[in-house]
């Protein structure tokens, strides 16, 4: 097997953020461990401006996408591997719009790198409007997510309660499948043929709630009577299993819905790989929505970014399966990030229940701030699980990134630099709300749409910035760069580690979660590691002072 060098930068030590006065640096940059950091380019869309930011770890500008200044996020944007940007916008006045709440969007966009409008489609009118997000597909369409507006009168006739139509109208939930070559609807799903009720026996729809998980309860309400009864916040399609998964806050939930199903199919309860037809396939976070608050207490608390970890992640991670979700009022001033396996049965083809309810009832994995209190937004926010094991969060409210190791270590951290949509000073203290954030998106610095691009450092987005800060955060006495290998990689029983310097190392091999399971030390430049104990999985070696390996054990 060809051996496995990896170039590093080596590091002395790492430098904390208090290298400088407190107080001084407060907006951009403000943490960068680099050594345990996962390298590459972060995505921001930040409210109240129209401009999408591409920054490098040092919170420099890679890239800008700008736009006119009367839009607005719509709310996401994503970079394709082609290097194009798909975005949503809307236009910042909506007063006279008949459909309208937080997350309103209007229009989504493929703009070139060099900012070229590639496609454009706007869904906003009397009955239907765009909102919050949309999932790039694999064969290049796009699934949309969409408010569908229901009269008072519809509602009423479908059973909903009218103590439960505070502002007249429903808006429920419409998900389609869009080709942008020629803008043929391919596929739809309206939430509103999966209803049940149980206060009238004469109206459709009737049913036991709790003997019919699969229905969304019409009388569920968790948002004072608000036409905008479900708010879902996040969707996000699964190539592998062909399904597509709804965060759907007010529900406190998380559904799945089967992708497989003809149109004709998603409108009734039978048809595609599942047999379930349009009605939901899993759900998970709260099961009184369904009447089953037995089954276990709710787990999740107005939720945004729920997806599956292979959004981000390669199909071979062992994480891969996994879903990640921000988990934003779990706490009273706390934020937490959810990981968890799904009851999903891939013998089967179904999604396990017990005792008709869904679950887990608890998450495999809670993650928190050391401090708690500096992750902590009511709404917006994102979750990533990252190839090397970090998590990256932005917390909406905040408008604040941070990258986290598994073992709880704060390893980057940014606050956005923008206040009601304007550049501030660095130095600025901002408050909450000042520079709200929907999510941010690390990709890594080998993407494919980087290639050939020009990522040299532009400039910053805060005024008078602390152009330095980066580089004494770094050091600015950093050795030359040294060649680490490991090989055979990937391993079974035994590796050999080299270092081109006769220094002294001392090593530790940590799981995907942050737990050592293997420590040694060497000197002279070469070393042998006994992995055979160590269970197959992705693991990194961390050569204290110096640089961090993977290491895969088959």
């Amino acid at each position: 097997m060809k051996k496995y060098i990896l170039s590093l930068l080596a590091l002395l030590m790492l430098i904390q953020i208090n290298i400088i006065a407190q107080g001084e640096t407060t907006v951009g940059l403000l943490t960068y461990q680099m050594p345990y950091t996962y390298e590459g380019y972060t995505l921001i869309y930040p409210h109240n401006q129209p401009n999408v930011y591409l920054l490098d770890m040092c919170g420099e500008i890679a890239h800008t996408w700008t736009d006119e200044a009367n839009f607005r996020p719509g709310n996401v944007a994503y970079l394709r591997e082609d290097g194009s940007l798909v975005k949503t916008k809307r236009d910042v006045v909506v007063t006279d719009d008949a459909i309208w709440a937080g997350g309103g969007g209007e229009t989504v966009e493929i703009r070139s790198w060099d900012n070229e409008l590639i496609w454009s489609y706007t869904l906003n009118n009397d009955d239907y409007r765009l909102h919050h997000d949309v999932a790039p597909m694999p064969n290049g369409n796009f699934l949309l997510l969409a408010w569908e507006r229901k009269t008072g009168e519809e509602a009423q006739a479908a059973g909903r309660l009218p103590e439960l139509l505070s502002q007249t109208d429903l808006w429920s939930e419409y998900v389609f499948e869009i080709n942008p070559e020629n803008d043929e609807i391919l596929w739809e799903w309206h939430a509103w043929d999966h209803i049940v009720q149980d206060v009238d026996s004469e109206k459709p729809n009737f049913g036991v709630v709790s003997e019919n998980p699969r229905l969304i309860n019409v009388n569920y309400d968790n948002n004072d009577a608000r036409a905008d009864w479900m708010h879902t916040n996040a969707i996000d399609y699964n190539p592998v299993l062909d399904q597509i998964m709804l965060s759907v806050p007010t529900f406190d939930e998380i559904w799945v819905i089967d992708h497989t199903t003809t149109t004709e199919q998603a409108a009734g309860h039978v048809g595609g790989f599942t047999n379930h037809g349009g009605d939901l396939i899993y759900r998970v976070g709260n099961p009184a929505t369904y009447d089953r608050a037995d089954a276990g207490d709710r787990i999740l608390y107005y939720q945004h970014d729920a997806h599956w970890a292979n959004k981000f992640l390669p199909a071979s991670h062992p994480n891969a399966g996994d879903i990640v979700v921000f988990n934003n009022r779990i706490g009273e001033d706390f934020s937490a990030i959810e990981t968890f396996t799904s009851s999903w049965e891939m013998y089967a083809g179904d999604y396990e229940t017990f005792n008709g309810a869904f679950f887990p009832v608890e998450f495999d994995n809670t993650i928190t701030h050391p401090m708690p209190q500096s992750l902590y937004s009511t709404g917006l926010s994102s979750a990533q699980l990252l190839p090397n094991g970090n998590i990256l969060a932005c917390s909406g409210r905040q408008g604040y990134l941070v990258e986290m190791r598994a073992n709880n270590d704060v390893v980057w951290e940014y606050k956005v630099p923008i206040s009601g949509g304007q550049p501030v000073d660095q130095g600025t203290i901002l408050e909450i709300n000042d520079n709200l954030t929907f999510r941010a998106f690390r990709y890594p610095a080998d993407y494919s749409a980087f290639d050939n691009r020009d990522l040299s450092t532009q400039t910053w987005i805060e005024n008078n910035p602390t152009t330095d800060y980066c580089q004494r955060l770094v050091s600015t006495s950093m050795p030359d760069t040294y060649k680490f290998g490991v090989y055979p990689n990937p391993a079974t029983d035994r590796v050999q580690i080299t270092w081109d310097t006769g220094t002294k190392i001392n090593l530790k091999v940590t799981d995907i979660l942050g737990r050592t399971v293997l420590t040694d030390k060497g000197v002279g430049g070469m070393m042998y590691l006994d992995v055979s104990t160590l269970e197959a999985n992705l693991y990194f070696i961390e050569m204290e002072g110096f640089a961090v390996l993977k290491l895969i054990i088959e």
